[in-house]
């Protein structure tokens, strides 16, 4: 930086001192003590990548049945004939409430993919370096995110055929990624 620069830069001006400041105030926040966490404690929901799939959680339990059957499913609106993706339970269209369940095609293309080096959720650290991507289905204008396995993400293109596989989570939940063929 030039002298001149530093010249022209104005100082950053300060709040005035307070005028009668009080010797003793206490701090804003109590100290607390230091808390280590127990080595087996469950993680908390919401840094929890899966959600949960029972009815009593979600209104897209249904969603979740459907991949432990094998099939990738989704919403359509009764009203306006809208498909969604994600699931929904009100048409983001029309509004309307009344939707029904429609399987998706199990293939599809990438269109899009990326490799996730470091800074993978919560859980899926000892997965890294993995691939994801979005997946044209075929025959069907909707594009889905989703983790991509079967190849190395060095070796993954724009165009490879992909295949959805539901998998299981390991704790009874389930969720669905797609297959480099």
């Amino acid at each position: 930086m030039s002298a001149a620069t530093r010249e022209r830069r104005s100082p950053v001006p300060t709040a005035p001192p307070p005028e009668n400041p009080s010797p003793a105030a206490p701090p804003a926040v109590a100290p607390t003590k230091e808390r280590k966490p127990a080595p087996d404690a469950a993680l908390p929901f919401l840094l929890d990548f899966f959600p949960l799939e029972g009815p009593e959680h979600t209104r897209l339990s249904e969603f979740f049945d459907r991949l432990r059957k094998g099939s990738l499913s989704t919403t359509r609106c009764v009203q306006c004939s809208a498909v969604h993706w994600p699931p929904r339970v009100a048409c983001p269209q029309c509004h309307g409430e009344t939707l029904e369940w429609v399987d998706l095609p199990p293939g599809g293309t990438i269109y899009a993919c990326s490799a996730v080096l470091v800074g993978a959720p919560t859980g899926m650290e000892h997965d890294l370096p993995f691939a994801v991507g979005l997946v044209d289905l075929d025959g069907s204008a909707l594009r889905i995110f989703g983790r991509i396995e079967g190849k190395p993400w060095s070796e993954l293109r724009i165009g490879d055929r992909v295949r959805f596989e539901p998998f299981t989570t390991g704790d009874g939940r389930v969720f669905y990624r797609f297959r480099a063929a």
